[in-house]
């Protein structure tokens, strides 16, 4: 079920534009992150959706072109084999689809977590990592949010 607060205000929610801008600079900063682990040669269609994610931050692109943009980050999920690299390309697809539903924001980050534990590193320090990039006006939206989606996450043991 979807979350309420992550509707945008002119969608008749509680989110307020900024905020919906914070979430995916948020979401772009941890799936970047992170983008080092998909391998030594980064697919261009995650470079391209992180920079369409951001250019929507500024008006400079639509919520189609997020869309589309995530729909290639996915794809490239779907061609990689390695569990680390799908789970950056999926971070990449969840944040770039923030455009589209905020609470996206989320799903970006969860993946982010996901592919530093199939690299094997520390998913605490990249958890504390991303809490440390939170701007004030969403860290208890988020931070109670993932934890509930975290629960849905489980057989991910992050």
């Amino acid at each position: 079920m979807r979350d309420k607060r992550f509707v945008a205000e002119h969608r008749g929610g509680p989110l307020k534009k900024e905020q919906h801008h914070q979430l995916m600079i948020w979401a772009c900063d941890c799936a970047g992150h992170v983008l080092h682990l998909f391998g030594d040669e980064i697919d261009e269609r995650l470079k391209n959706a992180l920079h369409v994610a951001y250019e929507w931050t500024q008006g400079n692109a639509s919520v189609g072109d997020a869309r589309k943009a995530a729909l290639d980050a996915l794809t490239v999920a779907n061609e990689s084999s390695n569990p680390a690299a799908i789970a950056v390309a999926r971070a990449v697809g969840h944040t770039v689809a923030t455009a589209h539903m905020a609470d996206h924001s989320i799903g970006g980050a969860l993946y982010a977590l996901k592919a530093v534990k199939s690299a094997g590193k520390s998913t605490e320090a990249e958890r504390n990592w991303q809490n440390e990039q939170l701007p004030s006006e969403i860290r208890e939206l988020v931070l109670s949010s993932r934890s509930m989606k975290e629960q849905l996450f489980k057989q991910t043991a992050f």
